[in-house]
């Protein structure tokens, strides 16, 4: 019986005594005709990709094309290095990867879209930053790409993950969603305790919207990046203290779909609304075209 709700997900969790990265790579396995080491090898493939990523974005200062950003992660870093995160080693690798991958994909490196490439940096800033700093073993990280992937394909099933229809709550707070979700796992937690980390999530970020200046993935997405990895953090310390969510994941989903729904198309990625119609926005993205002689 295919998992189309989370509700789906933790009765068959329930009914087979299993975690959800167990039912996500015998999903992935059956889907794919393949078995279960198959699948983590492949997982792991895209978790290496992700530290490479990381690891690529906090060594460079190269700026993107447009060449207004891609040293910010650099400047974050050299904050941290004269004082450390006021909110601690957690908080301050979580922001720093984040920036990284989103910074090494608008040099057009290498990244794992996770669910899209405007948000690729959530999912590895919370996993790598938490397997680091809570010795969490690599066999672990998997899981933890598993269960993200999991929710991933459960909010799929409801609304298209992309800022063009549901804005950008459908993809930085999927992503968002998707790396609550892993961090629960991989601390401990159980399928009831991911659900609600993933209701919190959409319930601090709904809404949120596609703004994109001069059309480019760059402002706000950026440190959009770091934000959405915050609130990932944010939830899953909440569910693992026990904290449950008045309004349940699939419920908060349908919320974001219904909202997304309802977003005028100014703010779904075509830079016609929000931060992108501002007046420095404006200057800035008329100076970018005329340079490039697109105007």
């Amino acid at each position: 019986m295919p998992i189309l709700s989370f509700s789906d997900l933790q009765i068959r969790c329930a009914e087979e005594n299993k975690s959800i990265y167990e039912v996500a790579q015998e999903e992935e396995a059956s889907l794919l005709g393949e078995v279960v080491d198959v699948v983590r090898l492949k997982v792991l493939e895209d978790l290496l990709a992700m530290k490479d990523a990381v690891k690529n974005g906090l060594k460079s200062k190269e700026k993107a094309i447009s060449g207004w950003c891609g040293d910010d992660c650099a400047k974050l870093i050299e904050k941290y290095q004269k004082k450390g995160a006021i909110f601690g080693k957690t908080f301050e690798k979580i922001t720093t990867y984040a920036l990284a991958t989103a910074e090494e994909n608008l040099r057009m490196g290498r990244i794992v879209a996770c669910p899209t490439a405007g948000s690729c940096g959530i999912v590895p800033s919370v996993i790598i930053a938490a397997a680091e700093e809570e010795k969490i073993s690599e066999t672990q990280q998997i899981n933890g790409l598993l269960t993200a992937g999991m929710t991933g394909l459960i909010i799929s099933n409801k609304v298209q993950l992309a800022g063009a229809v549901a804005g950008c709550q459908a993809e930085c707070g999927s992503g968002a969603a998707m790396a609550a979700g892993a961090a629960v796992d991989v601390l401990g937690g159980t399928p009831e305790q991911v659900g609600h980390a993933v209701a919190i999530v959409f319930k601090n970020m709904l809404g949120l919207v596609c703004d994109p200046v001069a059309g480019l993935v760059e402002v706000p997405c950026i440190k959009r990046n770091g934000g959405a990895a915050a609130q990932a953090l944010l939830a899953a310390e909440l569910a693992l203290a026990g904290i449950t969510s008045f309004i349940p994941a699939d419920e908060a989903i349908d919320a974001m779909k219904s909202v997304g729904d309802r977003l005028p198309c100014t703010l779904k990625e075509t830079a016609e609304g929000g931060l992108a119609q501002t007046p420095t926005a404006l200057a800035w993205a008329q100076a970018y075209f005329a340079a490039d002689g697109k105007i």
